[in-house]
């Protein structure tokens, strides 16, 4: 039998990774896809009008391509082999083409309709409530009230996003992939951390290069290379190639942004709206463009005055360590000096001191204190990489979930780091069921004579993603629709965000961090340079987070034309944010996947957003105390188990009492 066909029926739903093929999944999809229309035609025959009918058989229809869909998505950007990728348009296709089947049908929808307007006489629950509503919303979002002609653009405009989406992502890989600086000079190693030129000859190796070093466009290798490399030459050569990637070549990626803001800007006219950012924030807390807009401006009048010193810092000290401009590839290398001098810290320091399985126990370790979670390593569990860990999730003997980690880069998968929900909680095949849930990262591997030694950076988002995993752990919905991440994408970073917090606290810290030799505790003094470094160069960080949200934003506002040369629009608007040159030859868009292909259009704001509600609410910890009981309970129940059942600021006030306030994102960041 096909594994993806095989019927869920134990409470861990055991994905068979170790029996998925990449020739299962098109057989499979089409199967399901096809039982799914047969299932269709009697659900529409049935004209009772309540909850159970329309809504849980509703979503009993989509099950198994759910499953199906969800599996494939995450090995594309986890594992995305040749045969993976070889399959993309066609699955995405068949995807996209069911999805408008269910609801652009006007008799599907004439159900959700009544059972809509007739909710307020019904006796739900909540969450019963909450679920009508998105459904409708749903439908009327994706062109349910359209004649049948604009039907029919809509399916054609969905079609094409999906595939030019999964085009844009592949050339990102390709171009990240193809891309390698080989050194074979040891003298053009001066400078680097010896973690890293460790794995640039490991890298080397593997590449049948067995006399040289090579460093890639990989985080993990092209940070180091451009925050300690002395050879500014070098520096260049590689900061250019990261800047360029998708950026002209074979695997240029400009006509693809600007067909997607096209079919973007249409699809939402299409449907009633004014752009796509109008479309898009009618479904967040931000609610509508100028607020998003008023709100990146007043962190900007903040972060400016102190971003503008910053810079002259640097400037400062280039001029006097050997003159000449400060050029865009010498600011992660000043911005090091420059901290080694004030803070007297250097983040390479503290590699010894978070070792990996240290830091992954760290976090356990935090979540038993927080929520009373208990983490347990299983090894019978099948895997889609031989780097995958598998766990299974407690919380005081009562089962929650299996997680899974997968923390080195490959050529098979995407850059950055994301949390993947491989089976969402809630009601499935009849029953309400667990969830699977997976944290994907591209960390510092292990060496021949290290084990992984994580920055301080590493550590952080390790943090964050698990603050995202545990969102979608600890859920308690009926449904899968609404349940863990499912909750309004300026919001969706509260959980994630907020563990950071915990990363950068002596008592947190005290729980895991020892030098992976020595076995002693990470020194109080370092500890006080953890927290300083914290607002090093915080106008400067800010401006860039708010550089990257206002290119979202004025990408997906008005009518872009055809013609438009893409890094000039994208200079163009960076000016008010970028202190720095523009470097000609250099384009984020073409690989700015967060917003052309990861869900985060006109929504890349929801990280600063969320950062105000994470600082507002660790405010409350601290005051509290970081492990307080109540506190974290409260969090728990308020926020991580209640998924979208509720609206998020109504949540955040029954956990915090109030209204988040600007100002405590302000104060930790040191711009008040």
């Amino acid at each position: 039998m096909n594994p993806l066909l095989q019927k869920l029926n134990s409470d861990i739903n055991v994905i068979p990774f170790d029996k998925i093929q990449s020739k299962h999944f098109i057989p499979a999809l089409k199967e399901s896809i096809a039982d799914a229309h047969k299932q269709c035609e009697q659900y529409k025959k049935n004209t009772t009008i309540d909850f159970d009918h329309v809504i849980v058989e509703l979503e009993k229809l989509g099950e198994p391509i759910d499953y199906i869909s969800t599996i494939y998505y995450a090995l594309y950007g986890a594992d995305a082999t040749k045969e993976i990728q070889e399959i993309s348009e066609e699955f995405s296709s068949l995807i996209t083409k069911y999805s408008n089947d269910i609801t652009l049908d006007p008799e599907i929808f004439q159900k959700v309709k009544k059972l809509y307007e007739k909710k307020d006489s019904l006796k739900l629950t909540q969450e019963q409530m909450q679920i009508v509503e998105t459904y409708f919303l749903d439908f009327t979002r994706n062109g349910a009230l359209l004649n049948e002609a604009d039907k029919n653009i809509l399916r054609e405009i969905d079609e094409k996003l999906s595939s030019i989406g999964l085009k844009y992502s592949k050339n990102i890989l390709d171009a990240t992939n193809e891309y390698e600086l080989v050194i074979t000079n040891k003298d053009d190693l001066d400078g680097l951390p010896e973690t890293a030129v460790e794995e640039a000859k490991e890298t080397a190796k593997a590449k049948g290069k067995d006399h040289a070093w090579v460093f890639t466009l990989q985080f993990p290798s092209y940070l180091p290379f451009v925050t300690y490399s002395k050879k500014a030459n070098l520096r260049k050569e590689i900061f250019m190639a990261y800047g360029k990637r998708a950026f002209g070549g074979k695997f240029d990626n400009q006509e693809n942004v600007l067909e997607i803001i096209a079919l973007r800007d249409k699809r939402a006219k299409l449907l009633g709206f004014k752009n796509h950012a109008d479309f898009v924030l009618r479904k967040r807390m931000a609610s509508e463009p100028n607020k998003v807009l008023s709100f990146l401006d007043s962190l900007l009048l903040k972060a400016l005055p102190a971003a503008k010193k910053e810079k002259a810092q640097l400037e400062k000290l280039k001029k006097d360590t050997e003159g000449g401009e400060l050029n865009r590839w010498d600011v992660s290398y000043y911005s090091e000096i420059l901290k080694k001098q004030e803070l007297d810290f250097d983040d390479e320091v503290l590699r010894p001191y978070f070792k990996l399985e240290n830091v992954v126990d760290g976090i356990f370790k935090v979540a038993k204190k927080l929520y009373g979670l208990d983490f347990q390593e299983v090894f019978d569990l099948p895997k889609y990489h031989a780097d995958v860990r598998t766990f299974k999730v407690m919380d005081k003997g009562e089962y929650l979930g299996v997680f899974y980690t997968d923390f080195f880069p490959r050529e098979t998968k995407r850059g950055g780091a994301w949390m993947t929900s491989l089976f969402d909680q809630g009601l499935f095949a009849g029953k309400v069921r667990r969830p699977h849930i997976s944290i994907v990262c591209n960390f510092t591997k292990p060496t021949a004579t290290k084990p992984a030694l994580l920055t301080l950076d590493e550590v952080l988002t390790l943090f964050h993603e698990f603050g995202h995993a545990l969102h979608g752990l600890l859920t308690k919905c009926t449904y899968r629709k609404l349940s863990g991440t499912n909750v309004y994408w300026d919001f969706v970073e509260l959980p994630s965000q907020i563990m950071e917090n915990w990363a950068q606290e002596k008592e947190c810290l005290d729980l895991f961090a020892e030098h992976y030799e020595t076995k002693e505790k990470i020194p109080a003094d370092l500890v006080k340079k953890i927290g300083k470094n914290r607002v090093f160069l915080e106008g400067l960080g800010t401006l860039r987070q708010l550089g990257f949200s206002f290119l979202d934003m004025t990408w997906h506002m008005g009518d872009i034309p055809k013609n438009t040369d893409v890094a000039a629009f994208e200079k163009q608007i960076l000016k008010k944010t970028d202190l720095f040159q523009a470097v000609n030859g250099t384009c984020m868009s073409t690989s700015f996947s967060h917003i052309f292909s990861g869900g985060y259009s006109a929504g890349y704001y929801s990280y600063k957003w969320a950062e105000v509600l994470d600082a507002d609410a660790f405010e409350y910890f601290v005051e509290k105390g970081i492990f307080n009981h109540n506190v974290a309970m409260s969090f728990k129940e308020n926020i991580l188990e209640k998924g979208g059942t509720v609206h998020p600021m109504e949540l955040y006030k029954k956990f915090r009492g109030q209204e988040p306030n600007v100002d405590a994102l302000l104060r930790r960041s040191g711009l008040i």
